[in-house]
C-alpha cells in the first residue's frame, strides 16, 4: 500500500497493531493537511457526518466544481480519441491552482465546441456541394444525351415530311403546325436518393401520381458522404418530370419522406457548365478552410494531451480531498475541523510530522492536535504486502478478511498452495511450459503494468508470482512422479529392477528382480507402462494425500492454539484445541502412523480392514493385519480418547462462557464517575457494543453443538477431500498413449504429423489450461474449507487509508 521505506520490519503472521486517533485541524490548514495525509497514505478517516446527505455537507460546492471539471476531462478524452492522440505520461505544464485550472478548462471546452460546430457546418456545406456537383454532372449528361436524341428525331421527321412517305403519321402535319404557346410545360425535381430506397421511391412516385411523372435514375459508382448523417451512403442521382403544382407538391413530400436531398438544376447547357465551375471553386475554398480548421483543432488537442495526465491527477486529488473534508465535523467555533480514524501505531510519528509540515506550509499560527482514543470497536486489518505476497494474501481475503490480529493463513499459503497444486498437476514438462510462460509476464511486468489488459490476461498477470511458484513446485513433484509429458526418464540413474527374462517385458512386474540400489529420487521408471503401474501409483498417491491432508489439518488446529494464546482465551485452548487435536490424531493421525509403519516394514496389512474394524469390532484380534506389538490395546486407548473428546468439546465451554460473562459484568453498575467521560466517546462511536451485553445461553449451546458436529463430521469429510490430490492427475498418460503412441504406430508421415499436432493442442488446451484451472480450484477449496476452517474466522475488514496512490483512474 505504501512505500517500503516508511514501513518498519513487520511480522506477516499478524496484522499491524492499529489505533483510533482524533485530529483537530485549523480550517486554514485543513486542505493542505488532508493533502499531505493523502500523500502519506496511512490514515483511514471515519465519516463523522453520516446523518447528512451529500448536498448538506460543507464542501458540497467544491465537489460539484470538481465533478464539472471531471466532465470536461471526459470531453477532452473523447476529443483525443477522435484525433487518435494518446495522453502523454510526462507533464509539461507548470503547477497551477484549481481556480486557474477551472478557468482554463472552460476556455478550452468553449474553443473546442466552437471549432467542432464550425467544422460540422463547413463539412455539411462541403458534402452538399459534392452532391450538387454530382447532380449537375449526371443530369448534364442525361440532358446532353436527350438533346442529341431529340435533334436526331426532329431531323428524321423533317426528312420524312419532305419525302411524303406513306409511313408518316397522319397527324404529323397537325403536330408540326401546333402553336408552341399551347404546349404543356413540364417541371422537374432533381437530387440524390439512397440506393437501397430507390425501388420503393420509384414505386411510391408512380402510385401517388398515378403514373403522371417520368423518373430517370443513374447510379453513382462510389459511395458519397451524406450531409445529414455524415456517413458514406450509396446513392442514385434522379430527376422527376411532372406536370402541375399538385404533382410537384406530391413529389417534394415523397422526396422528404425518403430522405432524398434535392438540388436545383437548369436545362440550359451553358448555365450548367457555369454552375459546375462555380461549385468546383466553392469546394476548393471550403476544402482549404476545413483543412486549416482541422489543423488548428489538432494542435489544440495535442496541447491538451501534453498536460492531460497532470490535470486529471490534480482534479482527482482535489475531489478526493474534498470528499475527505466532508467526512470531518466542524467544532462549535467553526474554526477547526475534527477528524477521527484508524492508523498503524508505527505511523504515529510520521503523521505528526506531516501535520506539522502542513501547518508550516500554510502559514497557520495554530498547529493540529493529534490524540489517541480508546474504543471497543474492532480495528481494521492491515497487512503490508509486496508484489510477491499480495497475490497470496488476496487468495485468503477472497474467503474473508482476517479478524484484527488473528493468525494470517497467507504466511503458509505462500508454500502450501503451490505445493498442493503441484501434487495434483505434477509433471515437470508441463511445469517448465508454465514456468516459461509466467517468466515472460514477470520480465515484462513494467510494460504490462501500464497497459489495460483483458479480463483473463489481467487475472493471469496479477497472479504471476503465484503461477510461477506453482510451476516450480510442479517441476519438483514431476521429478518425484518421474513424468515428463507422461514419459518416464532415467534422470537420476538406471532403474533398480531388470527383467529376469525377455518374457516379462511390457507384461507385468512379475519376473522383475532387483539388480541395483533403490532408485535415488522419485518413482522408479520401471513402473511406467506395466500392469502394476496403476495399483502402485494409486496406492502411493492416495496414502501420500492422506498424510499431507492430516498434516495440514493439524497445522490449522495448532494455529487455533496460537490464536487462543494470543487473545488470552484459555477456554478455547483447553476445551477446543486440546479435544480437537486428540480426536483428529486418534483417528486419522493413527491412520497416518499406520501408513508410515507399513511403508517402513513392508507389511501386507490391510489398512482399510484395520480402520473399519477398529470401530465395528474393537475387541477382535488383528491377526495378519497387526503392524506392531500391542496394536489392539493401543487402538482401544485411541478409540476411548476420541469418544471422550466429543463431550469434552461440547459440554464445558457454554457453562464456562456463562460464568465468565457473569464475573465480567458483576460490578459494572457501580463504575467510578472518573471513567464516564472516557467511556462516553467509544460508546457513541460504536453503538453496537453496549456495556451490558446480552448473553443468550441457549444460543451459545446451539452454536457449540453445531461447531462440535461440524468438526467431528468434517474430520472425516475433510480427510476424504484430500484424496482429490490423488484422483485428479489422470489425463496426461491418456493423451500420451491414445494419441501420440497410437499415431506413432503407423508408417505414414502424415499421421505422425497429425498425431503430434493433436498431442500439442491437447497438452496446451486441456492440460496446461483446463487442468491448471481445475488443480487451482481444488487447491483453493482445500485451503478455504479443509485448512482455514480449523482456526480462521475471517470476519474482519480491510484497512483502507486515504491515499492518492489508491485513487488510480477513478473518476467518480
Amino acid at each position: 500500500m505504501v512505500d517500503g521505506e516508511r514501513l518498519p520490519a513487520m511480522d506477516f503472521m499478524r496484522s499491524e497493531p492499529m489505533q483510533l486517533a482524533r485530529i483537530i485541524i485549523p480550517v486554514e490548514s485543513a486542505h493542505r493537511a488532508i493533502s499531505y495525509l493523502g500523500e502519506l497514505g496511512l490514515f483511514q478517516f471515519k465519516d463523522l457526518n453520516m446523518e447528512k446527505s451529500p448536498f448538506q455537507r460543507t464542501y458540497a460546492t467544491q465537489i460539484k466544481r470538481c465533478g464539472e471539471m471531471t466532465r470536461k476531462l471526459r470531453y477532452f478524452t473523447d476529443q483525443m480519441h477522435k484525433a487518435g492522440i494518446s495522453s502523454s505520461k510526462f507533464a509539461y505544464g507548470s503547477v497551477i491552482t484549481l481556480d486557474e485550472l477551472e478557468a482554463k478548462f472552460g476556455e478550452l471546452e468553449a474553443e473546442l465546441i466552437e471549432m467542432n460546430a464550425n467544422s460540422e457546418k463547413l463539412q455539411h456545406a462541403y458534402n452538399e456541394l459534392l452532391e450538387y456537383r454530382l447532380v449537375l454532372k449526371k443530369m448534364g449528361e442525361v440532358y446532353s444525351s436527350a438533346h442529341k436524341n431529340a435533334t436526331a428525331q426532329h431531323t428524321e421527321q423533317e426528312n420524312r415530311r419532305i419525302e411524303g412517305s406513306i409511313d408518316s403519321p397522319l397527324l404529323l402535319e397537325q403536330e408540326m403546325t401546333t402553336d408552341s404557346s399551347k404546349q404543356v410545360k413540364l417541371g422537374y425535381v432533381s437530387g440524390l436518393v439512397p440506393r437501397d430506397k430507390s425501388i420503393a421511391f420509384e414505386r411510391i412516385l408512380f402510385r401517388a401520381t398515378r403514373g403522371n411523372v417520368f423518373l430517370k435514375q443513374d447510379s453513382i459508382k462510389e459511395p458519397v458522404i451524406d450531409p445529414v448523417s455524415g456517413q458514406k451512403v450509396e446513392k442514385n442521382v434522379f430527376i422527376v418530370f411532372h406536370s402541375g403544382e399538385r404533382a410537384k407538391s406530391k413529389v417534394l413530400k415523397i422526396c422528404d419522406a425518403f430522405g432524398a436531398n434535392r438540388y436545383p438544376f437548369t436545362d440550359d447547357i451553358g448555365k450548367q457548365h457555369h454552375m459546375i465551375t462555380e461549385v468546383t471553386g466553392k469546394l476548393s475554398e471550403l476544402k482549404t478552410t476545413i483543412d486549416v480548421g482541422q489543423h488548428h483543432w489538432v494542435n489544440v488537442v495535442q496541447a491538451i494531451s501534453h498536460q492531460f495526465e497532470q490535470w486529471k491527477t490534480m482534479v482527482n486529488k482535489e475531489k478526493s480531498i474534498y470528499h475527505t473534508l466532508n467526512m470531518l465535523s466542524i467544532d462549535v467555533t467553526k474554526k477547526c475541523l475534527v477528524a477521527e480514524g484508524w492508523c498503524p501505531i508505527f505511523a504515529t510519528d510520521e503523521i505528526q510530522k506531516t501535520l506539522m509540515q502542513a501547518m508550516t506550509d500554510s502559514n497557520s499560527q495554530i498547529g493540529a492536535i493529534f490524540e489517541i482514543l480508546h474504543s471497543k470497536e474492532s480495528p481494521p486489518t492491515y497487512f503490508c504486502t509486496n508484489k510477491f505476497t499480495s497475490a497470496f494474501q488476496e487468495i485468503v481475503n477472497a474467503y474473508g478478511v482476517a479478524k484484527y490480529q488473528e493468525a494470517n493463513p497467507g504466511v503458509y499459503t505462500i508454500v502450501t498452495f503451490p505445493f498442493l497444486f503441484a501434487v495434483m498437476f505434477g509433471d515437470w514438462g508441463h511445469g517448465i511450459c508454465l514456468f516459461l510462460a509466467t517468466l515472460f509476464l514477470i520480465l515484462r511486468e513494467k510494460a504490462y503494468s501500464a497497459q489495460k489488459l483483458g479480463d483473463i490476461m489481467e487475472m493471469a498477470f496479477s497472479g504471476r508470482y503465484v503461477i510461477i511458484m506453482m510451476s516450480i513446485f510442479s517441476i519438483y513433484t514431476g521429478l518425484i512422479y518421474n513424468e515428463f509429458f507422461s514419459v518416464p526418464f532415467e534422470f537420476f540413474g538406471p532403474s533398480a529392477y531388470a527383467c529376469r527374462d525377455s518374457s516379462c517385458r511390457d507384461a507385468t512386474t512379475t519376473g522383475l528382480i532387483k539388480v541395483r540400489n533403490t532408485y535415488p529420487f522419485g518413482v522408479d521408471p520401471v513402473w511406467h507402462g506395466t500392469r502394476s503401474e496403476l495399483p502402485f501409483l494409486n496406492s502411493l498417491k492416495m496414502k501420500m494425500s492422506i498424510l499431507l491432508g492430516v498434516a495440514q489439518m493439524n497445522l490449522g488446529i495448532i494455529l487455533s492454539y496460537f490464536n487462543a494464546r494470543f487473545f488470552r482465551n484459555d477456554i478455547d485452548i483447553w476445551y477446543q484445541f486440546v479435544p480437537q487435536m486428540i480426536f483428529l490424531n486418534c483417528l486419522f493421525g493413527y491412520l497416518s502412523l499406520l501408513i508410515i509403519v507399513k511403508w517402513c516394514t513392508g507389511s501386507q496389512a490391510d489398512l482399510y480392514h484395520v480402520m473399519i474394524y477398529m470401530f465395528l469390532s474393537p475387541m477382535d484380534d488383528l491377526n495378519d493385519n497387526q503392524l506392531f506389538l500391542g496394536q489392539k490395546y493401543f487402538q482401544l486407548l485411541l478409540l476411548f480418547l476420541a469418544l471422550i473428546s466429543v463431550p469434552w468439546m461440547l459440554i464445558p465451554k457454554p457453562f464456562l462462557l456463562k460464568k465468565q460473562h457473569e464475573e465480567r459484568h458483576q460490578g459494572e453498575s457501580y463504575e467510578p464517575l472518573g471513567n464516564l467521560d472516557d467511556n462516553l466517546g467509544p460508546e457513541l462511536t460504536d453503538g453496537s457494543h453496549g456495556r451490558h451485553e446480552v448473553f443468550e445461553f441457549s444460543e451459545v449451546v446451539v452454536h457449540q453443538l453445531i461447531h462440535t458436529i461440524e468438526f467431528v463430521l468434517g474430520s472425516v469429510s475433510n480427510t476424504a477431500s484430500y484424496l482429490r490430490l490423488w484422483a485428479l492427475r489422470q489425463l496426461s498418460s491418456v493423451f500420451y498413449e491414445k494419441v501420440l503412441l497410437l499415431a506413432w504406430g503407423y508408417d505414414s508421415v502424415v499421421i505422425h504429423v497429425v498425431g503430434i499436432i493433436v498431442f500439442i493442442f491437447a497438452t496446451v488446451g486441456v492440460l496446461l489450461v483446463m487442468e491448471t484451472l481445475s488443480a487451482f480450484l481444488h487447491a483453493l477449496r482445500l485451503h478455504w474449507v479443509e485448512f482455514q476452517n480449523k482456526f480462521y474466522q475471517g470476519d474482519g475488514y480491510n484497512f483502507y487509508p486515504f491515499s492518492f496512490a489508491l485513487i488510480g483512474n477513478d473518476e467518480e
